[in-house]
Order: structure tokens, then C-alpha cells, then sequence
């Protein structure tokens, strides 16, 4: 039979408390998919206890790192349970192309770097092979409790999932790529598409461009400008004839505007 610690908690001041006091924790999808997963597979007892937990304040600590988060709870003994969680924290290679995958679509770059999670996201990283939310939680808590997971490792699970509501790059963090190293890879990717655009040149066929290879200043992309003609009646304005000779070179001039 698991063990179970009937006693109250030491009550703790200025530790992290859920915000959410009555209605389920986790407002954005990210959260709520992290926490659907816990709550598939954990123990809805310890699950109860531990939400009961995160609204008390009884954790004093949260530190998320790449594959690994180390908290601090204070339980019902003198001094607080060390608790660990881990996963799997993706290397450079995979990150890499993730972030290749997601530069390729305009969508996910755009909504990243204006800080916002795609929902399409965990299917970049399905298509690579890869997870973006654990199936499998590697947990530790210095609690005397084997069950899985203790009321400890609960609250914290719970306060953790709000922090992804507050930045959802903490997701992305403890898979190893943090906000800042993300969005300079996206940024990097803009930056050099625009360059590339700026200075493409369509590729004229040498035959096209043989009618007006010769001419100065025409180029394929500012092909050569020739005068148009001159109406005929705006030389008679901007010339006018002699007096007397108007009605000889009016015809010449109408003839010269037709050239």
C-alpha cells in the first residue's frame, strides 16, 4: 500500500500560487495539452492533493533548464521536498531542422516571432519523429511517498503548466532551445530571405535581349525609354512659324510630328 501523509503542510509565505482558484488550471491549448497528458496518466487522487497544493502556495521554487525542472515544496516536515522532473532535451542537429521546418511555413515563423504558439506546431515536430510534449515524465521527489506522482511533484506539474500560459517558449526551453536562441534563428532566416530577394535578377534569355543589347541604357530590368513623337500642333506652339511663312511650313512641321 502506498504511503499516504495525512498531515497538514507548514504553511509557507511568498511561495507560487496557482492563480486559478475554482475552474481547471491551464487557459491556452499548450498548457491544457500538458495537462491532459498528466492527467491521463498520473493519479487523480495525488493529482487533487496537488492542485490543492499549487493554490496554497506551497511551492517555493520553480527552475525550468534544458531537460530538466528542480523545485522546492513544503510539505508537512520541517524542511521542503526536493523535487525533479525531466525529459528529454533535443540536441542541435534535431533543433536544426525544426527550425528549418518552421521557416519554411510563413505562418508558424510569423506567429513565433510575434511571440504566439501555432497550434500546428506539434505537427512540425510529428513529422520530424519527434515530441514536443512528453509522453513520459522522468520524476523524483525526496518525499517519503512512492505513489506516481506525489501530491509534490503534482504541484509543481500544475504551477507549470500556468508558467507555459504565461510564455509559452518555456515549453521549447526545457526541450533545449530557449526564446532568445529561437526567434535569432527565425530572425537570421528572414533576414537572409530578404536579402536574397533584393538581389535576385530574373535570367533574360541572351536571345530576347539581342533586339536591344547595344542600345545604351537599356537593361532587362529598365528596358530603354525612346521619345515619343511630338504632336504636331505643339511644335506650331512651342515654334511658331514667321509671319507669313505659316502657311509653307505648317505642313512641314505636321510632317516632321509624324516622323
Amino acid at each position: 500500500m502506498a504511503w499516504f501523509d495525512g498531515a497538514k503542510p507548514i504553511r509557507v509565505e511568498g511561495g507560487i500560487k496557482a492563480r486559478t482558484l475554482r475552474r481547471s488550471i491551464g487557459s491556452t491549448w499548450w498548457s491544457r495539452r500538458f495537462i491532459d497528458i498528466l492527467e491521463r496518466v498520473c493519479d487523480k487522487g495525488r493529482l487533487s492533493r496537488g492542485r490543492a497544493y499549487a493554490r496554497q502556495g506551497q511551492v517555493l521554487s520553480i527552475d525550468l533548464a534544458a531537460g530538466e525542472v528542480r523545485a522546492a515544496v513544503q510539505g508537512s516536515r520541517r524542511l521542503p521536498y526536493e523535487v525533479v522532473i525531466r525529459i528529454e532535451a533535443y540536441g542541435e542537429s534535431r533543433w536544426a531542422a525544426v527550425e528549418e521546418s518552421i521557416a519554411a511555413q510563413a505562418v508558424h515563423r510569423a506567429k513565433l516571432l510575434a511571440g504566439e504558439m501555432p497550434a500546428e506546431i506539434e505537427e512540425v515536430f510529428a513529422a520530424l519523429g519527434i515530441d514536443l510534449f512528453p509522453r513520459d515524465l522522468d520524476m523524483d521527489c525526496s518525499c517519503p511517498d512512492w505513489g506516481f506522482p506525489c501530491k509534490h511533484l503534482s504541484a509543481v506539474l500544475y504551477l507549470l503548466a500556468e508558467s507555459f500560459d504565461d510564455d509559452p517558449f518555456l515549453v521549447l526551453a526545457w526541450r533545449g532551445r530557449t526564446r532568445e536562441q529561437l526567434l535569432g534563428s527565425l530572425a537570421e532566416d528572414t533576414t537572409a530571405d530578404a536579402a536574397a530577394n533584393a538581389l535576385r535578377v530574373d535570367d533574360v534569355p541572351f536571345a530576347d535581349r539581342l533586339a536591344d543589347f547595344y542600345a545604351p541604357g537599356a537593361t532587362a530590368h529598365r528596358p530603354e525609354r525612346r521619345p515619343s513623337a511630338a504632336a504636331p500642333d505643339l511644335l506650331l506652339r512651342v515654334f511658331p512659324p514667321p509671319a507669313g511663312l505659316a502657311g509653307t511650313l505648317e505642313p512641314a512641321y505636321r510632317r516632321l510630328g509624324d516622323a
